[in-house]
């Protein structure tokens, strides 16, 4: 059945530059999580859980202690413990503060048999019994595409940029590719969302620096329309004068995204740098976040309004078409997502600078990955509306030569 993909969304699945900093606040505010593990809280005393860079952390022994897990020894990277009379090392960034050893909490659940996932809106990390049949027949299928050349490995994988916590676990197979990584790839590396100069550049970029506003940019409709949408949304409707419209577009985007319950800080790309974070993989960004944001701000006044007036007449559809992207991501569904793909054809310069030239620029990078003779498996993630369709990242790499297989 064909869907109504709202334009105004595909900048979400595309691009992950913007949506970051929505991702930023849940990752670096100084309220401690909470940990659940089959439904009791766990209730740590003196040493409590904490977010480092959007992974949380928590103190080692005594959380192993309360999954049933004994520890043996922890010294830099690597954990000794001991599980149902098994030895097991895990590889784990580790961090020490007022003498307690911490470490990441999946890295912790993950070695006692639970299935982690994260809750961003009560800010709990869920700890939950997993057999593997079981996760498999529970878990979304994703997107998930894989290249041998040359003894080395590229898996590709399409990413959701706002998620909730329905998406985890994800199918066994994409922690298993993991697993074997030596390196993650992805669009930009979204835990530096918070970094100043992150913020700086956003605020150079997307906000106006000679003295006028966005009033003075868009016609007195389009500014009307705003005015109205973030009155239903409890804003004052001057609120976003400050910015340009490619800006005030993706935070629309985002408000409604939010309300139907998905957050940058449980996409599938942050998902995988916080686990890269956690076992120290090298993380390589294929883009940057001047690239992305340096492309928004180039777009023309005339296309700017044209995609923020898009927005505003779809507001009201935004949660349900983000419902239905996620729905397509979960199933798997190819013929959706090439006809989501499709669907921004009709606008060249929007195509042109979304898709055809990043993902050149991203196809390029990973021929490059491919063909290093190094014997390495790489583990790249990007917005999944990349893949397909004429102008693919996976046509590119066909066309240099290489059998791409979906798993």
């Amino acid at each position: 059945m064909k869907k109504n993909w709202n334009q105004a969304l595909l900048s979400l699945m595309i691009s992950a530059g913007l949506l970051a900093t929505a991702a930023a606040p849940a990752a670096a505010a100084p309220v401690s999580p909470v940990v659940s593990m089959e439904g009791q809280v766990l209730e740590y005393s003196t040493s409590k859980p904490m977010v480092e860079k959007g992974t949380t952390y928590v103190p080692l022994r005594w959380t192993l202690q309360e999954l049933g897990v004994k520890l043996a020894q922890a010294s830099e990277d690597t954990i000794y413990v001991i599980t149902d009379g098994d030895s097991k090392i895990l590889k784990a960034k580790l961090l020490k503060m007022n003498g307690v050893t911490y470490a990441p909490i999946r890295v912790v659940g993950e070695a006692a048999g639970y299935a982690v996932a994260w809750d961003a809106k009560t800010r709990t990390v869920i700890l939950t019994a997993s057999v593997k049949e079981a996760v498999q027949a529970a878990a979304g299928r994703g997107f998930m595409w894989e290249i041998e050349s040359g003894g080395n490995t590229v898996y590709l994988v399409g990413s959701m940029h706002i998620a909730d916590e329905s998406f985890y676990p994800l199918r066994p197979e994409f922690d298993e590719a993991f697993a074997e990584a030596d390196y993650l790839g992805v669009e930009i590396d979204v835990s530096k969302a918070a970094d100043e100069a992150q913020q700086q550049l956003i605020m150079k970029l997307g906000m106006y620096q000679d003295g006028t506003t966005l009033k003075d940019h868009i016609s007195a409709d389009t500014y009307a329309k705003l005015g109205e949408v973030l009155r239903q949304s409890g804003i004052a409707p001057d609120a976003l004068d400050v910015f340009k419209p490619w800006v005030v577009e993706s935070t629309l985007g985002s408000l409604q995204a939010s309300a139907a319950g998905y957050e940058a800080a449980a996409g599938i790309d942050l998902y995988f740098v916080q686990k890269a974070m956690e076992k120290s993989i090298p993380v390589l960004e294929l883009e940057s976040y001047e690239s992305q944001l340096s492309m928004f701000n180039g777009f023309s006044q005339e296309l700017q309004e044209r995609n923020l007036n898009t927005a505003l007449e779809q507001f009201n559809q935004l949660d349900q078409s983000v419902k239905q992207m996620a729905q397509m991501w979960k199933t798997g569904n190819e013929e959706q997502l090439l006809e989501l793909t499709n669907s921004v054809s009709e606008d060249a310069e929007y195509v042109q600078a979304m898709l055809i030239d990043r993902n050149i620029g991203m196809a390029d990078k990973i021929d490059g990955y491919l063909r290093n003779g190094k014997n390495e498996e790489y583990f790249i993630v990007v917005g999944a509306a990349h893949y397909l369709g004429e102008h693919g990242i996976i046509k590119l790499l066909e066309d240099k030569g290489y059998t791409v297989k979906r798993k």
